[in-house]
């Protein structure tokens, strides 16, 4: 015992002590206790009994549909309760009369983004979409841009006033014929926004045999290309510019892209554009390495 005592620094003596006079267990807090009845706007008490009878009576006839919330209101609205919705809740599991909880349906099969070695062009894009801001109009825009990883390129970019699938399916349908890539060997990466799980952009894909995936919740890390390129689209020509109007905020993007394709030098693509990069990679001038994503 000396030994365990040394080791957890208790002194022997406080050990030998509360051996001998050991404390009393305090008893465990179970929490208020349930009062059992609530009160009107006037103070009244009304029972639990009461409160159930009203809502028997209130689950009759157009209303047997109601949740637990929408009968709460009622009761605050009818009856003059004051009362909240998780007593409401207590009471109706109580009655056996709550609906069962709606299933979630995920008509759209997720495919989950799996670790790849990227060594040629065309093989994986990744795509995310941006926010813009129109100070003029007081109001945002969206940027929806797809990266391919092995040159950085921005193969296909969409800006306008709103972005759904319909507008996502043109990009890629743009993205591949800039590039002229084969669609049945290529993997692209996405989010999991609105536009990417729904239905008609995962009929496309299936049409066009293009593969999607998408990363995990919460793993913005597997898509880190395009938001790093958002990073800097964000960085160098958001924050540069005080757009007065869409038609300037979406030439100043189309702007840009063009810059960052042809012109910006890239640290990992060794200091050259994704153009000039790819094309030197294309001659044979330099060797790419393969990336790990």
């Amino acid at each position: 015992m000396r030994t365990v005592c040394r080791i957890c620094g208790i002194p022997r003596s406080s050990y030998y002590y509360h051996k001998k006079h050991p404390q009393p267990q305090k008893p465990v807090s179970t929490g208020r206790p349930i009062p059992g009845y609530s009160v009107d706007k006037s103070g009244r008490h009304i029972s639990d009994t009461w409160i159930k009878q009203y809502l028997l009576q209130l689950i009759q006839g157009p209303n047997a549909s109601f949740g637990y919330r929408k009968l709460t209101v009622l009761l605050r609205r009818k009856h003059d309760l004051v009362i909240n919705k998780k007593k409401v809740y207590r009471l109706c599991k109580e009655l056996e009369i709550l609906a069962p909880q709606r299933e979630i349906k995920h008509p759209v099969p997720r495919k989950i983004a799996k670790n790849r070695i990227v060594t040629h062009p065309n093989q994986l894009w990744q795509m995310d979409i941006k926010y813009g801001y129109v100070a003029g109009k007081r109001r945002h825009f969206y940027v929806a841009s797809i990266i391919d990883v092995f040159d950085r390129s921005i193969v296909a970019h969409y800006r306008g006033k709103s972005c759904c699938a319909a507008d996502i399916e043109k990009t890629v349908q743009k993205a591949i014929l800039h590039r002229g890539a084969d669609a049945k060997s290529l993997v692209i990466r996405t989010d999991n926004g609105p536009q990417f799980i729904s239905k008609a952009f995962h009929e496309f894909c299936e049409r066009m045999e293009l593969e999607h995936e998408r990363i995990p919740n919460k793993t913005p890390n597997m898509n880190a290309y395009i938001e790093s390129f958002h990073s800097i689209l964000e960085r160098e020509c958001f924050l540069r510019n005080c757009f007065e109007s869409y038609e300037q905020a979406f030439a100043e993007v189309d702007r840009f892209i063009r810059y960052y394709n042809n012109q910006r030098i890239h640290g990992s693509l060794q200091d050259w554009p994704p153009k000039v990069y790819l094309d030197r990679v294309k001659s044979g001038a330099i060797q790419p390495e393969s990336i790990a994503v």
